[in-house]
């Protein structure tokens, strides 16, 4: 397993940024049933975690990226871990909004982008990848060449690999769901019987909670 994505998942168990309940199940936004929810945003609360976390997203970038001219959040969790990223690196940074400003000059890209600049964007957590790659998009109407995502976890969902691969995309993720249950499991957050169940949510995610109310 692989060391960076263990301690992240042990971390983000510990402080309750990602909660497990197989047993009674959260509803997200999307109407989706999930045994697991995850709020990334609380890790900003604690320093060493935190800097942790900006310490191998900025490691990520330079070792897969290379020569990276500006970091770009996407909003809302996405723009406070790529501000530290952009500010460990000495570089320039900018965000997508989910939708342009209904005011002024209307943007859908905040601070200054310029063409053809080298582009990672940062994000805090990844599901099906369509709200990254809008960002995504949006950056490279402005002229951009993203050159790649990095994101804290992924669920690893097959719809997201199909989309990212589509965008020609490159996407890394410190830690994944496939760690994280193992680590879990190790620490005693859920039982070891609930693996199973997991994954087989994981396989099917939109369908998983209806399922279980036909059950």
């Amino acid at each position: 397993m692989n060391e960076v994505a263990h301690k992240i998942a042990e971390s983000l168990l510990q402080i309750k940024a990602i909660k497990l309940q197989p047993q009674n199940p959260f509803t997200w936004a999307s109407g989706w049933k999930s045994p697991i929810y995850c709020d990334n945003r609380v890790s900003l609360s604690h320093p060493a975690i935190r800097t942790y976390i900006r310490q191998k997203l900025s490691e990520v970038v330079q070792e897969e990226f290379g020569s990276v001219e500006m970091i770009s959040g996407v909003a809302t969790a996405g723009i406070p871990q790529g501000v530290l990223v952009a500010q460990d690196l000495g570089l320039p940074f900018s965000y997508i909004r989910s939708a342009n400003k209904d005011h002024g000059r209307q943007n859908l890209i905040e601070g200054e982008v310029l063409g053809g600049q080298r582009v990672v964007v940062v994000e805090d957590l990844i599901s099906t990848g369509k709200s990254s790659l809008k960002a995504v998009e949006a950056l490279r109407e402005a002229g951009s060449n993203v050159v790649g995502l990095v994101s804290i976890f992924t669920y690893g969902f097959a719809e997201a690999k199909k989309n990212f691969e589509k965008a020609k995309c490159q996407v890394i993720s410190l830690c994944d769901f496939d760690t994280l249950i193992e680590v879990a499991a190790e620490f005693n957050y859920i039982h070891k019987e609930d693996l199973d169940m997991l994954r087989t949510w994981k396989l099917d995610p939109a369908n998983w909670g209806q399922e279980k109310e036909e059950g």
